[in-house]
């Protein structure tokens, strides 16, 4: 039986590999974009962006999740070529500097394939392969780890939040494994805010548990949405404080991977959860032993 705690080596690009499970791991965001919801504008320019990933590496992240196109609703979509000339020489400057887990965020299978030639390990696509589904078989060709997104955009959805995560994630996985992505390079992420109201949002944290029927790790993106707004009553540039809650909540639900904005107060709530679930498991042996 699957345990979302138990040791999970996740298969990256260009040899490397990390351990989800024992441990929550952060993945900053880091948006190379004039328009993204919560901090469009503010990392732009290389420059900016790589001394935001440096700064995100020194409070903690293993990741450094790049995105060259905002995801917000309406906003303006981009060439290939725009996304490419903002995320290449950020991804390209943060090898040269350092020894970072990188990803990059698009659905674009030759932006895909350029980024990882580029030095990123991890393809993250928002649109669950189901967009450009060539973006799977550069996954496979490269050995980059892979995260896939469950989205309720331009679809119609099921009416039971998870019996909707399995219709469309279920398709992604075949996409997959059409393509040759072996499972241990892969991670689900089930799309926090995509096409999804407060209840629904809420609704899919309550019941988290039951996407462990995929037998992979889940990557949460909660990080200042909308619907921790709705429930805080704050807008997004003030919503960390009410991120990090979902966080701690979500780790000790079992997801693996947090994708955040404020790396340091997230770390914080990721680094008790764990210390809770440590103790849990000593309390369990102990009962075991007696």
């Amino acid at each position: 039986m699957f345990s979302p705690f138990d040791p999970f080596r996740w298969a990256l690009a260009h040899g490397r590999h990390l351990e989800l499970g024992p441990r929550g791991i952060l993945m900053a965001i880091v948006n190379v974009t004039p328009d993204s919801f919560s901090d469009g504008g503010r990392f732009d320019s290389a420059d900016a962006a790589v001394a935001q990933a440096i700064l995100c590496l020194e409070q903690g992240a293993e990741i450094v999740d790049i995105g060259g196109e905002s995801t917000r609703p309406g906003a303006a979509s981009v060439t290939a070529a725009e996304e490419q000339d903002r995320i290449l020489p950020v991804i390209e400057a943060l090898v040269g500097t350092t020894d970072a887990i990188i990803s990059v965020d698009t659905y674009r299978a030759e932006t895909a394939r350029l980024a990882v030639a580029a030095g990123a390990h991890i393809v993250n696509d928002v649109h669950g392969l189901q967009r450009e589904p060539a973006i799977a078989r550069v996954a496979a060709e490269t050995g980059a780890g892979l995260c896939i997104m469950h989205t309720g955009r331009d679809r119609e959805k099921r009416p039971d939040v998870v019996e909707d995560q399995y219709l469309f994630l279920g398709r992604s996985l075949e996409i997959a494994g059409e393509a040759g992505v072996a499972r241990a390079a892969m991670v689900l992420d089930p799309g926090f805010g995509f096409a999804k109201d407060t209840d629904e949002n809420l609704e899919l944290m309550a019941r988290f548990g039951e996407l462990y029927g995929f037998e992979l790790p889940i990557l949460a993106g909660t990080s200042r949405k909308r619907f921790v707004g709705a429930v805080t009553g704050r807008e997004a540039a003030d919503r960390d404080v009410g991120t990090a809650a979902t966080t701690a909540l979500l780790r000790i639900a079992g997801a693996a991977v947090f994708r955040v904005h404020d790396v340091a107060i997230n770390r914080d709530a990721l680094v008790m959860a764990d210390a809770m679930l440590a103790a849990e498991r000593r309390v369990r042996a102990r009962e075991e032993r007696a």
